[in-house]
C-alpha cells in the first residue's frame, strides 16, 4: 500500500477530480451535483463541453420541460405537412450515451425526477448526469437524483481553479480486494452512509482514480479519494470514537516534524479503516461536521412557501391533461392537435373527409394546467397574561420582526394573536408590512388571566381564514400551558385546563399545522400535554431570546408537499 492521501485537497480540485472520474467511468457513476453558482462552476461546465466535443452528446435540460419533449411524442409540424404521424424524439434518446445537464435541479419536479431516474435505470437509455444546485441550505435536488450521481460538490467555498481534466482507462484497474471493499463499508457505516449504491459508487470511484494514476491495482491512496468524494459529502452523523481514547485528540500527522513521527504513527502502518475514514473527514467543512454533531443537515424545502395547488390560470407551467376548457381552464392547442394526429387517416376514413382534413373530437382536447405555491402565513398566538409577559411578548416581538423581514423573500406572512384577562384579540392581522407590525407590536398589551381556550379558538379561526383564501397556515403557540380563565371567561383552573385541551382536540381534527412552544422558566408538563392534545410539535425554549424562536419556529416549519 502507497502512503495515504495526505491534506483534503481544495474543493475546485476535488470537483475537477470528481469530473474526471465521471468521465473515466460514465455508466458506473451515474454523475455528478454541483452545489453553488459563480465562476468556478461555469469553468467546470466549460471543460465538460471540451470534453465532450464530437465524442459524446451534451444536452441542458430546459427548467420548465414537459413529457413530450422529455419522452418524445407527435412531431405536429411535419404530421400536419405530410399527412401522416410522424414521430419526434424525446430528449432521453437524443442524450443516450451522453450527459444531460440539469439546472436549477432543487426546484425541479418531482415527476419530471422521477422519468429521469427511471430512464437512468433502463438499459436502453443510459447518460449520465450533471446536476446544478442553486439552492440555500433548506433546498436540495430530488433525493431520487441525488441518489444516482456518484459526487455531490460544494463549490460554495471554492477559488476558480487552471487545472485540466485528466483521462484514462478504469479497464485497466484490478477489482478492489477484500481489504480495501471492507475499509470503504466501514468508513460509510461510520459516517452514517447506509445506501449500498454509494459504496457501489466509492468502488467504482476507487477504480476510477486508480486509472488516472495508471496503476493496475488500487492503493491506499485512491481508496481515500474515493472515500473523500463519495462518502463524505453523505455523512449523516460523526463517527463513534473508542472510549478509551484522551480527552485530547493527538494533532494530524501533517503537523508533525519529520523527526518527531514515531513508528506507530506512520501513515503506512496506521490500518486501512482508520486512513479511509480520515479522508472522508476531511472533505466535510467544519460548519458541516458541526451540523452533524447537533443532528441537522439539508433539507428540501420550498423557500418557505405554502403547499402547491393546481391552477388552470397562473402559475409554473406543467404538462397538459385532458378536459374541456370551460371554468377558467384554458385550451391548449399545440397538445390538442398533437392527440388528434395518430387518429387522423382512421377518422378520415371514417367521414370519407377530404385529404386535408384533421378531425377534433371532445377526447383530443387537452387543457393548460399550472401549479402555484400558496403564500404561508406564520400565525403567533401569545399567552400575554400573568408577570411574565413583558418577557414573552419581547420575545414575540422580536420573532414576528425577524419573520418579517424575510417576507419578501421567502413569499411568507406573520398574524399576530394574543390572549389575556378574559379574551382574545386579532392585533396583527395577516401582513407583510414590517411599518404596520412595528406599529402594532409597540402598543401590545400584557398582563391579567390566562384564557388559553379562548386564545386556540382565536388563533384556529384566523387559521381557518389563511386557508380559505388558499394560503398555508402554521400556528405557532407561545405559552406555559397554566390555563385559569375558561371559555367563558370566568376563573378555575380544572375548567380552564379542561377547555384548553377540547380547543386542541378541535385544532387537531381540523388538520392545522401547528407548534407549541413552551416558553416558562422551567418546562412545565402542562405546555407537553398540551402540544400532545393538538398532534403539534412541542419545543421548549425556556428563557429564549428573540432569534432563538425565529430560528426554531423556521426549522419546525414543515417541508410543502404537493397538494
Amino acid at each position: 500500500m502507497e502512503p495515504g492521501a495526505g491534506p483534503a485537497a481544495a474543493p475546485e480540485d476535488d470537483a475537477l477530480l470528481a469530473l474526471s472520474l465521471f468521465l473515466i467511468a460514465p455508466d458506473q457513476l451515474g454523475g455528478l451535483s454541483l452545489r453553488g453558482s459563480g465562476p468556478v462552476r461555469d469553468a467546470l461546465l466549460e471543460r465538460l463541453s471540451e470534453a465532450a466535443g464530437c465524442t459524446f452528446p451534451l444536452r441542458r435540460m430546459p427548467a420548465h420541460i414537459d413529457d413530450e419533449r422529455l419522452l418524445g411524442g407527435v412531431d405536429l409540424a411535419a404530421s400536419l405537412a405530410g399527412g401522416r404521424q410522424v414521430r419526434a424524439r424525446g430528449l432521453l434518446e437524443e442524450i443516450t450515451g451522453g450527459v444531460l445537464v440539469v439546472p436549477m435541479a432543487e426546484r425541479l419536479d418531482a415527476g419530471v425526477a422521477g422519468r429521469l431516474a427511471q430512464a437512468m435505470d433502463a438499459e436502453e437509455t443510459h447518460f449520465g448526469l450533471v446536476l446544478l444546485d442553486d439552492g440555500t441550505e433548506d433546498e436540495v435536488p430530488p433525493t431520487a437524483l441525488l441518489e444516482r450521481v456518484a459526487f455531490h460538490c460544494d463549490l460554495t467555498r471554492a477559488g476558480m481553479t487552471g487545472a485540466a481534466l485528466r483521462f484514462g482507462h478504469v479497464e485497466d484497474v484490478a477489482p478492489l480486494g477484500e481489504e480495501a471493499l471492507h475499509a470503504l463499508a466501514a468508513t460509510a457505516t461510520a459516517l452514517g452512509v447506509h445506501s449500498v449504491r454509494a459504496l457501489n459508487f466509492a468502488c467504482h470511484a476507487a477504480r476510477a482514480h486508480g486509472a488516472l494514476e495508471g496503476r493496475e491495482a488500487v492503493a491506499e491512496a485512491d481508496i481515500s479519494a474515493a472515500a473523500r468524494l463519495v462518502l463524505g459529502p453523505r455523512a449523516t452523523q460523526m463517527p463513534e470514537l473508542p472510549e478509551d481514547l484522551p480527552d485530547e485528540a493527538p494533532p494530524p500527522p501533517e503537523q508533525y516534524e519529520a523527526g518527531e513521527r514515531d513508528e506507530a504513527s506512520q501513515p503506512g502502518e496506521r490500518p486501512l479503516d482508520d486512513v479511509v475514514l480520515d479522508a472522508a473527514l476531511a472533505s466535510i467543512p467544519a460548519d458541516l461536521l458541526a451540523q452533524l454533531a447537533e443532528g441537522r443537515t439539508r433539507r428540501s424545502a420550498g423557500s418557505g412557501g405554502g403547499k402547491r395547488k393546481l391552477s388552470g390560470q397562473r402559475g409554473k407551467p406543467l404538462s397538459a391533461r385532458p378536459g374541456m376548457p370551460r371554468g377558467g381552464a384554458r385550451l391548449a392547442l399545440v397538445d390538442t392537435l398533437r392527440a388528434a394526429v395518430p387518429w387522423r387517416a382512421l377518422r378520415r376514413h371514417e367521414l370519407d373527409a377530404a385529404n386535408d382534413s384533421l378531425v377534433i373530437r371532445k377526447s383530443d382536447l387537452r387543457v393548460r394546467r399550472f401549479e402555484e405555491r400558496g403564500a404561508r402565513v406564520t400565525i403567533f398566538c401569545v399567552d400575554a397574561s400573568g408577570s411574565a409577559a413583558a418577557a414573552r411578548l419581547a420575545e414575540a416581538k422580536g420573532a414576528v420582526e425577524l419573520m418579517l423581514a424575510q417576507a419578501y423573500v421567502t413569499r411568507s406572512e406573520v398574524a399576530l394573536v394574543a390572549f389575556r384577562g378574559e379574551g382574545a384579540e386579532l392585533l396583527l392581522p395577516p401582513t407583510r408590512s414590517l411599518t404596520r407590525a412595528r406599529r402594532v407590536l409597540a402598543a401590545m398589551p400584557g398582563g391579567g388571566g390566562t384564557p388559553l381556550a379562548l386564545g386556540l379558538k382565536a388563533g384556529s379561526e384566523v387559521a381557518e381564514a389563511v386557508a380559505a383564501r388558499g394560503k398555508t397556515p402554521h400556528l405557532v403557540i407561545l405559552t406555559d400551558g397554566r390555563a385559569n380563565i375558561n371559555v367563558e371567561g370566568k376563573g378555575g383552573r380544572p375548567q380552564a385546563k379542561e377547555d384548553a385541551l377540547i380547543a386542541a382536540k378541535t385544532i387537531a381534527a381540523r388538520g392545522l399545522d401547528a407548534l407549541v412552544v413552551d416558553i416558562s422558566a422551567r418546562t412545565a408538563p402542562e405546555a407537553g400535554e398540551l402540544a400532545q392534545a393538538m398532534r403539534a410539535r412541542f419545543l421548549a425554549l425556556p428563557m429564549a431570546d428573540a432569534a432563538k424562536l425565529h430560528a426554531a419556529v423556521k426549522a419546525a416549519q414543515p417541508v410543502a408537499q404537493a397538494a
